[in-house]
């Protein structure tokens, strides 16, 4: 029976991120959509308010793990749910009020981004805990497909909001969303343990936790591994990613309506990929599933730059499909490796430090996404950008990962090649 039905805190922690992950997706449409036809914003600052959006990873992303082992996971995300349904609903109204402003934007990026890091470094942390370890594979499985599913289905909206009723009030609409969230996390019945009291002072113990995590990532080749690909590809993807809105209106002519009907297109790789994952896991190994899935699938990115007017909007399509696949796909494998390779206590750590060197990238993605379409043109910057994805990959060539059928399930049993048999030991919990 599927744990959608048989497990009630589940099934309320599913509907709360596929709802804030929808709107989060109408954002990833309507903000840049907002930018451009109801402010006139220049490419850079498009690409600049993208990054607004992750700059908080690199500000607090490390001391944030440290606080969300220290605290309970489910008021953290109640709490971020909150202020970012309550900043969102701030920007519509100060559209009503004539008071909208590229600044007001990139104000509310950071402080909704702020929100999304304590968000998804306790998420990352909670889930364990709501679910056996035996059902963890599929709950990964769920939540991303579901997730996936919820970004098609936001990004098309977004688009079509922004048609139809203006690009403002599909910022609205993501206001409604984070409200369910938060509705749904507050009846979850499951309550965590009462963290314990650190035994040193505050500063003390702030840097002596971080710093574990920090070793802790920097010290095992197969957690290196992991994040230095992720944040290497990270500037790749943001950088396209940053500059498609712009791309798929300005250079190849498109209505906003039809930009996010695409963008959902290929966004639907992302449902195919998280459920083939766990298949592709257990006929080839989740090393090598990984390896299909973010380094063979990524070559198809190459098509994205060569998107035109009529038929040629397929390119777009195949290729952005084929990213996502692979994106969300490789994400459920990892999310999986983590939850078993981790001791519990230092889950929101390794989340937190994992995050902040990954997505602390994505900024520097979206900037170099922006000053190259503001100084070489939008196609040539698809060109640059779409061209890292698969160039990404090849840190897992040169991997334990490469040599392997499967990613390790503990930190004792994990196989030390050769080449990494002297790695400094990991430090305990």
């Amino acid at each position: 029976m599927s744990l959608l039905r048989r497990h009630r805190d589940f099934r309320l922690l599913w509907c709360g991120e596929t709802a804030g992950t929808f709107g989060a997706s109408v954002t990833g449409v309507a903000m840049p959509l907002v930018a451009v036809s109801d402010l006139h914003a220049g490419t850079f600052e498009v690409g600049l308010l993208s990054a607004a959006a992750w700059l908080p990873w690199l500000v607090i992303g490390l001391p944030a793990g440290v606080w969300v082992d220290r605290l309970p996971r489910r008021p953290v995300m109640l709490a971020s749910a909150a202020v970012s349904c309550l900043l969102f609903a701030g920007v519509a109204a100060a559209a009503w009020c004539g008071r909208l402003s590229v600044g007001l934007l990139l104000t509310v990026a950071l402080l909704t981004g702020t929100a999304a890091v304590f968000f998804k470094t306790a998420y990352s942390a909670y889930l364990p805990g709501v679910l056996e370890p035996d059902d963890q594979p599929e709950g990964n499985a769920q939540l991303h497909g579901s997730a996936s599913a919820a970004q098609i289905a936001g990004l098309g909206a977004g688009g079509l909001i922004a048609q139809l009723a203006g690009a403002v009030n599909g910022l609205l609409a993501n206001a409604a969303t984070f409200l369910v969230s938060f509705v749904c996390l507050a009846r979850i019945r499951h309550r965590e343990p009462r963290a314990a009291e650190p035994a040193a002072g505050p500063r003390r113990a702030l840097a002596r936790e971080v710093g574990e995590g920090l070793r802790l990532v920097a010290g095992d080749p197969w957690l290196r591994t992991l994040t230095l690909f992720a944040a290497a590809s990270n500037v790749a993807l943001m950088g396209y990613q940053s500059v498609r809105v712009v791309f798929l209106v300005r250079t190849v002519g498109l209505a906003p309506g039809t930009v996010g009907g695409l963008v959902a297109a290929a966004g639907a790789g992302g449902v195919a990929g998280a459920f083939a994952a766990r298949r592709l896991a257990g006929r080839f190994g989740t090393a090598r599933a990984t390896l299909l899935l973010e380094l063979g699938l990524a070559t198809f990115a190459l098509l994205v730059p060569l998107t035109a007017g009529g038929a040629a909007v397929l390119f777009f399509v195949a290729g952005g499909f084929c990213v996502s696949a692979g994106v969300v796909g490789g994400n459920v494998l990892k999310a999986g490796f983590h939850q078993r390779y981790c001791p519990p206590g230092l889950l929101g750590r390794l989340t937190a430090t994992t995050s902040f060197l990954t997505y602390g990238t994505i900024p520097l993605g979206a900037l170099l996404g922006g000053v190259l379409g503001s100084t070489l043109g939008l196609r040539t910057a698809m060109w640059i950008t779409t061209a890292g994805i698969p160039l990404a990959g090849l840190v897992l060539l040169f991997s334990p990962v490469r040599r392997s059928r499967d990613l390790p399930t503990s930190r004792q049993d994990a196989p030390m090649p050769k080449d990494y048999a002297d790695e400094p030991a990991l430090p305990r919990s």
